[in-house]
């Protein structure tokens, strides 16, 4: 009975695959057959500007100003900031795009087969969190429409003791966010792209409308655009270092799990320069548009209010039929905004990383499933009850990702060389290249490790505790001190305790990607490279 039961949990797979196979691939994680490779330089367009337009990203801007910084001050972080991480996004991305495999099987080859899991496990625990906190966010967008076509839903009696640290109106906002995003989830990842597309087209549109509203309605842009930064010499330098980090930050986990949307691209250019340029146009856009409106509602409302969501809300006050209908169209924005992101950031990679760690029974959908009941389930109010600390902890937390990322680029740029035996990458055969010692690779954890202690004193500081001060500026170069060093780290191990399955010269074969279920070898036989004879001679390759 009970293995019926399993069978009948079990996702589709192929015939005679071994227990340890099924461990290791299924559907969802076999690199993408070419009928699955519909996204093309115009859907990753699409991808970031839909990506850009959050509430995140609107008031990233506010913590800067406030800080001392002018709003072209601010403004240059952003652009700054989000051209590094497209930097970052491409080259991650550029491996999904050429060997169509996502985050979890492009880390067994950092950190084995087996060592693999933790990093995967990290990034999906953190995804689950953001599920439920951006879904909060969202229910926020939702009442705001609630409240435009029914203003009484205002003051909806409350049910909720207490204790619960929320009330009737806000749950209900919530959980209808909640449900209504549960059927994106359903569809695949190469077939959302265009969800992505159609919020593309609308949120923008409707950011624009609100920024001319905001302008009209004030007579004004308002004085933050006017008055000039309060920092000067180093507090300045630091500031704008802080900004920069803070843009880099943001984009953390989104570094490390872009191969799970860049592998569904039809060739590696579609995913370079669609993302290297989109990335940091997109995202300044809309924190300009962010500022503009905030400095008009000091016109209006006697104090700079950061928070859009607020802001709409003050615009209900007296608001006539045709007002609120504009609120109702703008919150609508926001909410599939916050869909688009969640969806984008949090469930796929989410579904993706579930995947990898129980590949037999999950599957991308299931693993979205999960994800959004763990949303639900963990209560997010309660968690934001102090906002500002648990955001901050939740941004640091990500920064920490830095080391994976600086583990997995390096490895493939300057140890592999662009080099991937993909076959090996499902294979947990002793011999094989990605097996290491008992499937985990110590020089990759010895790199990341390494990476977390440059910045694990600055980041209790971060979260509220007292830390000397140099260990604050460090702080202050989080994302580029973890990469650095676990990169840095990572190549020397390597270099001085050689691994296999390396090239001394440039070398991707992502074209000839075969069957990976067909994978398992016989341990005596070892890990043979199949590469044809003419392409093995045209470069040395460590075997």
């Amino acid at each position: 009975m009970g293995w019926r039961l399993l069978n009948a949990l079990a996702v589709p797979s192929k015939p005679g695959l071994t227990t340890t196979q099924l461990m290791l691939t299924n559907y969802d994680l076999k690199p993408v057959e070419p009928e699955r490779r519909q996204w093309g330089p115009w859907n990753f367009v699409g991808f970031w500007i839909a990506d850009s337009f959050n509430i995140n990203t609107w008031m990233i801007s506010s913590s800067m100003i406030d800080g001392g910084l002018s709003w072209w001050q601010s403004w240059l972080c952003v652009w700054i900031g989000y051209s590094i991480s497209g930097a970052f996004i491409c080259m991650t991305g550029r491996i999904g795009a050429t060997y169509h495999i996502s985050f979890p099987v492009v880390s067994r080859a950092s950190f084995g087969i087996w060592g693999s899991m933790w990093p995967v496990f990290n990034r999906a625990a953190m995804a689950c969190i953001w599920y439920g906190v951006q879904s909060w966010i969202g229910g926020n967008c939702v009442k705001l429409m609630i409240r435009a076509i029914w203003p009484k839903f205002e003051n909806l009696p409350n049910g909720l003791p207490a204790s619960s640290n929320t009330n009737t109106r806000d749950f209900l906002s919530f959980f209808l966010f909640w449900l209504c995003s549960l059927p994106a989830i359903w569809f695949p990842v190469h077939k959302i792209r265009h969800l992505f597309t159609v919020k593309a087209f609308f949120v923008p549109v409707a950011g624009v409308a609100y920024l001319i509203w905001a302008i009209v309605k004030a007579h004004g842009i308002g004085p933050i655009v006017h008055q000039g930064g309060t920092k000067a010499g180093g507090a300045l330098g630091w500031a704008i270092v802080s900004g920069i980090m803070s843009s880099i930050a943001n984009f953390a986990t989104l570094v490390v799990n872009d191969p799970d949307f860049s592998r569904f691209a039809r060739k590696p250019r579609d995913a370079f320069w669609s993302q290297l340029i989109t990335i940091p146009v997109g995202f300044a856009v809309t924190s300009f548009i962010g500022i503009i409106v905030s400095s008009s509602s000091t016109i209006l409302y006697g104090k700079t209010i950061w928070n859009p969501l607020d802001i709409l809300s003050r615009f209900l006050e007296g608001a006539n039929g045709a007002a609120r209908f504009g609120v109702f169209i703008i919150a609508f924005a926001f909410a599939l905004a916050q869909l688009g992101t969640n969806i984008a950031a949090n469930s796929v990679s989410a579904g993706t990383d579930m995947t990898a760690l129980l590949p037999r029974f999950l599957n991308i959908r299931r693993g979205g499933y999960i994800c959004a009941v763990v949303g639900l389930a963990m209560c997010p109010w309660n968690l934001l009850t102090n906002s500002a600390t648990f955001i901050t902890y939740l941004s640091a937390y990500s920064v920490f990702l830095s080391s994976i990322a600086g583990v997995i680029i390096t490895d493939y740029y300057l140890v592999r060389r662009g080099y991937y035996r993909v076959e090996d990458l499902y294979s947990a055969q002793k011999l094989g290249p990605y097996y290491f010692t008992a499937g985990i690779h110590w020089r990759g954890y010895v790199a990341y490790i390494c990476g977390i202690l440059i910045n694990i004193v600055g980041f209790v500081g971060a979260i509220g505790k007292p830390v000397p001060k140099g260990a604050t500026y460090l702080y202050n170069l989080n994302f580029f001190c973890g990469f650095l060093v676990a990169g840095g780290t990572y190549w020397a191990l390597c270099h001085f305790f050689p691994i296999p399955a390396t090239s001394k010269r440039w070398m991707e074969i992502g074209d000839e990607i075969g069957d990976v279920s067909d994978s398992s070898r016989d341990e005596e036989q070892g890990s043979v490279d199949k590469l044809d004879e003419t392409t093995a001679k045209s470069v040395e390759i460590k075997v």
